[in-house]
């Protein structure tokens, strides 16, 4: 029963805002080592202390895979050499320091819905300016940037195992104090 309410609250645990929508029409920069291209079927393989970055996303991996759809849509892997993490880093709309940050194992961005899965101790939070306001751990996420919605599932398939370890949420105060019994409110003495 605790793991079916546990799951359950995962999917009602929006983010606050979506991704940077100026960044979709930025081109993709990709740095690395070594490169295999294939110009026929637009995938793209680079390893080596890859980063990719479009306009404010960033990301960081040993490898990664890069396809280009015919309609001009990406999908990117990043997979991190073992007891490495890939990262990734995305400005968020709605303000003017506003990020989305994660890592685990594996990372795959799907621009064509705009959805971010991250496999093998994954984590993924928001800050605003250097302060996290939200974080979520687990094996498994998923986080729909379109629909605001994060899954967490306790194993790296994306199912939740009987036995397999827990996740969690840290969710920050957004409220402000109310005023102490008897203070008087600033310039009205």
């Amino acid at each position: 029963m605790k793991k079916i309410l546990a799951a359950a609250m995962f999917l009602l645990v929006p983010l606050a805002a979506s991704a940077e929508r100026a960044d979709a029409l930025k081109p993709v920069n990709i740095k690395y080592d070594k490169a295999n291209s294939d110009l026929v079927t637009q995938n793209y393989v680079v390893t080596g202390n890859v980063i990719i970055t479009r306009g404010t996303m960033v990301l960081k991996s040993d490898r990664a895979e890069v396809k280009e759809a015919p309609d001009g849509y990406h999908t990117f892997i990043l997979t991190a050499d073992p007891g490495k993490l890939a990262t990734f880093r995305q400005k968020r709309d709605g303000g003017p320091d506003l990020w989305d940050e994660g890592q685990a194992q594996r990372i795959e961005y799907d621009e064509r819905n705009d959805l971010v899965k991250l496999f093998s101790k994954a984590m993924i939070r928001q800050l605003e300016g250097q302060k996290v306001t939200q974080e979520m751990d687990n094996e498994f996420i998923s986080y729909d940037n379109r629909k605001e919605v994060l899954v967490g599932r306790n194993d790296a398939s994306g199912a939740d195992k009987p036995g397999n370890g827990r996740g969690s949420i840290t969710l920050q105060p957004r409220r402000t104090p109310a005023p102490a019994a008897g203070a008087t409110p600033a310039g009205k003495q």
